[in-house]
């Protein structure tokens, strides 16, 4: 069982506890490709078998979130977890749609955020919230993160939150945008709520609860859900060897560009450098072969040859 099946998080369990659970119910080895907030829920891709080789391709997926912010109120965790540090006021124009979109459009783009002191985050191989947990001091680096776009949802005047949607980079802190926004509105704010609804191409639309996969794999149908490796390498054309190109394939050794080893899908030529997904005769994927000076070099294997004794 080789790919990637997507977890839709629940509250209240860390994206270690997923995994961990994921383990016993798959009998697999299981990974992530980025953690979730505890408190976060939505998307969370779980890499399984081969498919924790795929972290490094899909680490840098950019993502959409939806959140709700608490105005009025800072805490040291950026989220309503937290302990209280500041509290303030909120004033009519501080819920004002026209004035929150225009704070919206002053945090679009490329810039440097702080990560919060609470987070996962290693820093000299030790986690931030340690540092916190311990009271001691750390020096923070800013990273270079982006959004994309923001886009406001709901304003709550009763409750004084901000419900609204946004896109950004990887490495992204929602609940140090909030406390941006919390800041430019001049009201201060914290994280309330917090749902990844989107990594990359993955979206709550095809998300399973963990329990959901415990069923699905006692009723034997889990491999449906299961989000083949290949596939992640769609935007690379297909090269399928030919019967003669097999035992070079298998062994992760180059093939030449010639019609007796190769048929390419679509346009037939080729040029140096570009990345294909390459698949023996029998149409298994063996792994991204890169071409060059007439040949196909393997860049990244995935073929194993017990596994595919075992399908004949």
């Amino acid at each position: 069982m080789d790919g990637i099946v997507i977890i839709n998080k629940p509250k209240h369990q860390t994206s270690h506890d997923i995994v961990r659970k994921a383990k016993k119910i798959l009998n697999e080895k299981v990974g992530h490709t980025g953690t979730l907030d505890p408190n976060a829920t939505g998307v969370l891709p779980l890499l399984i078998g081969k498919g924790t080789e795929l972290s490094k391709y899909l680490i840098n997926h950019d993502k959409t979130y939806e959140a709700i912010l608490q105005l009025g109120e800072k805490r040291d965790t950026g989220d309503v977890e937290g302990k209280i540090i500041e509290q303030k006021n909120v004033t009519e124009k501080s819920l004002n749609t026209e004035n929150i979109n225009s704070v919206f459009k002053t945090l679009i783009g490329k810039q440097e955020q702080i990560p919060p002191i609470y987070s996962a985050l290693k820093v000299n191989g030790k986690k931030l919230y340690e540092y916190a947990r311990n009271g001691e001091n750390v020096k923070i680096e800013p990273r270079q993160i982006e959004i994309y776009s923001l886009e406001l949802l709901n304003v709550d005047n009763i409750n004084k939150t901000i419900h609204f949607k946004v896109e950004c980079s990887k490495g992204t802190y929602i609940r140090t945008l909030c406390n941006d926004i919390g800041d430019r509105l001049g009201c201060g704010a914290c994280m309330k709520e917090l749902t990844r609804t989107s990594v990359g191409c993955f979206n709550t639309d095809n998300a399973l609860t963990l329990g959901s996969v415990q069923a699905k794999v006692l009723l034997g149908d889990i491999a449906d859900n299961i989000i083949p490796i290949d596939a992640i390498f769609n935007k690379y054309r297909a090269i399928h060897g030919c019967e003669r190109a097999d035992a070079a394939l298998h062994n992760g050794n180059m093939i030449p560009v010639a019609e007796e080893y190769i048929a390419v899908e679509g346009e037939a030529a080729a040029h140096d450098d570009e990345s294909f997904r390459m698949y023996d005769s029998c149409g298994i994927f063996v792994g991204i072969y890169r071409h060059a000076e007439g040949r196909l070099v393997p860049v990244k294997m995935f073929y194993d040859a017990g596994e595919a004794a075992g399908d004949n």
